[in-house]
């Protein structure tokens, strides 16, 4: 046998297959991508300014008693 297996083949074909066949598919795949990745960190910036303004409202409505302490 040689130094691949058919495994290596196959993963070998499919790489190129996607690379050179159909144009266009591989950068419309990472446009794809890129644009998730962009919602998703859109999404985390929007929750932490959700949970910071959150925890300045709660400390707001709960008044803190100074003549106890």
């Amino acid at each position: 046998m040689g130094a691949f297996s058919i495994l290596h083949w196959l993963i070998v074909l499919v790489v190129v297959l996607v690379l050179f066949g159909g144009g266009g598919k591989l950068s419309k795949l990472m446009g794809d991508a890129g644009s998730g990745i962009k919602a998703f960190k859109k999404g985390l910036k929007e929750e932490n300014k959700d949970t910071a303004s959150s925890d300045t409202e709660e400390s707001k409505s709960i008044p803190e008693d100074k003549d106890k302490a």
